[in-house]
């Protein structure tokens, strides 16, 4: 019996756990953001947060614990992706590689050849490493920046996997520019009611609640004045007169 076992299965054997981490990890850097099943999700993040740790030491020793843990592989960025379906296969084999042979080096364009493709571990000291290590320095304070983790942002989806209905959600890299949301001082009636059941439990005996908001009652016309003779008493006098 499997009970209170940290971990989750995710009905895979070990070595394809770890592969399936290593590929929604990729495609993360690659992409910005994957979609997933919630469950996989979870699994992921703390994996891809440990990795940026690794990004933002930026040493030789990160670098080289970074390829360990998640093997690098080229891609092909977003810009030529166009031109890379037009090639045939004996270029496209080309780009997938640097002049030098390793995937993780950047270099320069072979003969023939206008682009190369990147690498996951490049982009991921390069660019964002540096970017979360400038959001923990403005978070901070100092140039230092030493925050860890919250990396990562999980946004639960509302729709379901067809098939076996999964949640889904999509994990995603924090903005450089994300602000933390300011703190509401507008009075609801929620705020109100909260506040008088912490008193209650807290033995301070009963709040004053204070005056519930209700919505204002419509103006009402003003009536007429007496100075104006009614309708129905001028034609009599009209009647009189004749």
């Amino acid at each position: 019996m499997r009970h209170a076992v940290a971990g989750r299965k995710l009905a895979r054997t070990s070595a394809h756990r770890l592969a399936l981490r290593r590929n929604l990890v990729q495609s993360l850097i690659e992409h910005g953001r994957i979609r997933t099943t919630i469950v996989k999700a979870k699994e992921v993040r703390p994996f891809a947060e440990r990795l940026v740790s690794l990004a933002i030491r930026g040493d030789l020793t990160a670098r080289r614990r970074a390829i360990a843990l998640l093997n690098d592989r080229s891609y092909i960025p977003k810009e030529n992706r166009a031109d890379y379906d037009k090639l045939s296969d004996s270029k496209r084999e080309r780009v997938l590689r640097s002049r030098s042979g390793r995937r993780y080096r950047v270099s320069t364009t072979r003969p023939g050849v206008k682009f190369t493709a990147a690498s996951i571990v490049t982009k991921l000291f390069s660019e964002i490493g540096p970017a979360m290590k400038k959001r923990n320095a403005r978070r901070a304070g100092n140039e230092d920046g030493k925050l860890g983790g919250g990396y990562t942002r999980l946004i639960k989806l509302a729709d379901r996997r067809l098939g076996d209905a999964g949640q889904l959600a999509i994990l995603e890299w924090v903005g450089a520019d994300d602000k933390p949301r300011p703190k509401s001082t507008a009075k609801t009636e929620r705020k109100r009611r909260a506040k008088v059941r912490h008193a209650f439990y807290a033995g301070e005996g009963r709040a004053k609640p204070g005056p519930r908001r209700r919505p204002k009652a419509a103006k009402r016309p003003a009536a007429a004045t007496g100075s104006e003779p009614a309708s129905g008493s001028a034609g009599e006098s009209t009647d009189a007169a004749k």
